[in-house]
């Protein structure tokens, strides 16, 4: 009866051992919470979520995450949304320019050079170059390198169509007929979101037509929108729609569907961000891609032809891609910020480059990130940023009062709803009003 007695007693002070024990660990742990883009349908998120956030949460189980996962305009919408009821997120994703302009002026995160100290050195110097990022502070450590406009080209068509990959405007402008003949559009994209067509085609052709000596000019307070060298970038872009190049279905095609309209033969071309790679490449859930490995040769990444009277040839936009910063309310020193910073090193760190480099969601921006058996369209990609040179993407170096009207006049300049004069006018506007806010 004793002995009995006695386990009795040893196994409910182990139990309470256990509980208090579990009881601490839960009120120990710290939750983030973290507000993501993430487009649930790319063929990489199921490594993104196993790999990357899960594996961190099993791998630090003192910390808890909280994640919000949104894309396209509706995180842009919610970001705002909570910034300007002061209730950030304790991580969010950003980008280093003007689309995460709230976050940057405002500084509503965190200086994280501090915290990145002498790992810096293993970063691409760009990357971690205060002065590419719009507070000209590190609010973020991007997680790679993007260049914004890229032109996919399916060559297989156009041998079998009797046609060339087109080195001029001119020649691309010739493939028309032929194209229409065959029932086909010329260049495919997703434009309903009306940030599209600026960042993945607009910024390149202001790169080469205007430059980004004329966009400093303007920040300058040099020159303004309305002068002849920014109107002749928007007048060669409805040039697109008068020539054929461009129709107006690209505004009413959603986002997403743009990929799969390619890889099913519907154009020879389409435009769109270098991250868009990812789209067509094997979904470890499934085993299938868009564009098998074995025809990925068969596709080109390159850059839109020459325009004529350009002033920066062979230019694409291209910008430091996104990243995490850290929200300021957190205290300094805190057990949050700790864990904090332990997640976003986590997100740059080179395991998870890795990761983002196999699926095709970004370049490195560490430096000697490399991995074996990658398919061509990513081994393409990784060889692309070497050969052309890089000009601003718009939405990263104006103000949102600024580009916003230049988003939503290039939809209606499609649709032929304004003249490009009327866009200017309307740009130039909202640039003004946002200076003198400035000087309220």
């Amino acid at each position: 009866m004793f002995k009995k007695s006695r386990m009795i007693s040893i196994l409910l002070a182990a139990f309470l051992v256990v509980a208090v024990v579990s009881g601490l660990s839960a009120q120990e742990q710290i939750t983030l919470k973290v507000l993501n883009y993430l487009d649930l349908t790319s063929p990489g998120t199921e490594r993104e979520i196993k790999e990357i956030w899960e594996a961190f949460e099993k791998n630090n189980p003192d910390i808890k995450i909280e994640r919000e996962d949104l894309f396209g305009e509706p995180f842009h919408q919610k970001l705002e949304a909570y910034a300007a009821a002061g209730n950030l997120p304790d991580v969010i994703y950003m980008w280093p320019g003007a689309r995460s302009a709230t976050l940057h002026d405002k500084k509503l995160v965190k200086d994280l050079a501090p915290f990145l100290g002498d790992m810096a050195d293993e970063f691409v110097p760009a990357a971690v170059d205060p002065n590419n990022q719009r507070g000209k502070y590190l609010a973020m450590i991007p997680i790679g390198i993007t260049a914004t406009h890229m032109l996919y080209v399916n060559q297989e068509m156009l041998n079998d169509l009797g046609l060339n990959m087109p080195e001029t405007y001119d020649e691309l402008k010739t493939m028309v007929p032929k194209l229409q003949e065959a029932g086909k559009d010329v260049v495919i994209m997703g434009a309903q979101d009306d940030w599209v067509i600026q960042s993945v085609l607009f910024s390149m052709i202001v790169g080469r037509l205007a430059g980004d000596a004329f966009i400093d000019k303007i920040l300058a307070g040099e020159a303004k929108f309305t002068d002849e060298p920014f109107v002749s970038t928007l007048k060669f872009y409805q040039q697109l729609f008068d020539d054929g190049v461009l129709t107006p279905d690209i505004v009413m095609t959603p986002y997403g569907t743009s990929p799969a309209l390619f890889a099913a033969g519907e154009a020879p071309f389409t435009i769109d961000g270098d991250w868009r790679v990812g789209a067509f490449l094997t979904d470890p859930a499934t085993g299938e891609a868009l564009i098998p490995p074995e025809k990925q040769d068969n596709i080109l990444l390159t850059i839109f032809p020459a325009i004529p009277d350009e002033v920066t040839p062979n230019s694409t936009s291209m910008v430091l891609a996104t990243g995490f910063g850290m929200s300021a309310a957190i205290p300094d020193n805190s057990p949050k910020e700790e864990a904090a910073w332990r997640l976003i090193s986590w997100l740059v760190s080179p395991e998870v480059q890795k990761i983002r480099l196999e699926t095709g969601a970004a370049i490195p921006s560490r430096k000697g990130i490399t991995a074996e058996g990658l398919e061509p369209l990513v081994e393409q990609r990784l060889r692309f940023y070497e050969k052309y040179v890089g000009t601003y993407v718009l939405d990263d170096v104006l103000p949102p009062e600024a580009y916003m009207p230049i988003n939503v006049g290039l939809q209606e300049i499609a649709l032929g709803m304004s003249t490009p004069e009327d866009v200017a006018a309307k740009v130039q506007k909202g640039y003004e009003e946002w200076i003198a806010g400035l000087e309220e």
